[in-house]
């Protein structure tokens, strides 16, 4: 079975393509084909019905899931909405954040879809307006202002990914070892970052991605600083 969202831990490179396509404030949807690479696709205005299926000529082809029907499913706008349609065309059925569908279904920002054993994750940036999503917290981390303590613990969980000893950032152990802090200490401080940046609203497992991410991106920390 693909590895969802909820379960992989996103690579930087994964959550910036995530946090461009936010900021475009379209529709879009992502997933994770049979190697584990990630795959997004806008659904701009100008899109209409889409497929869904095994089907290379599908617009989301799921072509290495053998559980997957070759027409298993569409995608359809309806006004400014998009809704999944499974009338009868897959043999195992469509899920909605695990919950089968009979004929057609409303999206809404974050439902993870499942066809067979692959998750599409739908996304409608402009539907939280009032919440901070990942683009905006992503958009201008330059003015933003660091104590010594915070720019220290920031430069430790983003050394592994800028010194390419690790896919991944930091652990908190390791970041209270090598600052002589406690680990209490570490998650106080990475809360405080993750407010300041606005990733608190963010999936438990993208926070640090996305601190990392901005970082190294925005020019915030420099290769001087590792």
């Amino acid at each position: 079975m693909a590895e969802t969202d909820d379960t992989r831990y996103p690579s930087p490179r994964d959550l910036k393509a995530l946090i461009e396509a936010e900021r475009t404030g379209l529709p879009f949807v992502h997933w994770r084909d049979g190697a584990g690479a990630q795959h997004i696709l806008m659904l701009g205005s100008d899109r209409g019905q889409l497929k869904i299926g095994r089907r290379e000529s599908c617009d989301i082809a799921l072509t290495w899931d053998p559980e997957v029907s070759r027409l298993h499913a569409l995608l359809e706008p309806v006004g400014d909405q998009w809704t999944l349609i499974d009338e009868g065309l897959s043999r195992n059925g469509s899920f909605v954040n695990r919950d089968r569908i009979h004929g057609r279904h409303r999206l809404n920002n974050r439902d993870q879809m499942c066809f067979g054993g692959t998750h599409v994750v739908f996304r409608s940036p402009n539907s939280e307006r009032g919440s901070q999503s990942t683009a905006r917290a992503a958009g201008a981390p330059s003015g933003i202002l660091l104590t010594e303590r915070k720019r220290k613990v920031l430069i430790e969980l983003c050394r592994p990914i800028a010194e390419k000893t690790s896919p991944t950032p930091a652990t908190n152990p390791v970041i209270a070892a090598k600052l002589y802090i406690t680990v209490d200490t570490v998650k106080a401080v990475l809360r405080e970052l993750f407010d300041q940046f606005g990733l608190s609203k963010l999936p438990q497992n993208e926070k640090r991605t996305a601190l990392v991410a901005i970082a190294l991106d925005s020019g915030l920390l420099k290769p001087h600083d590792f």
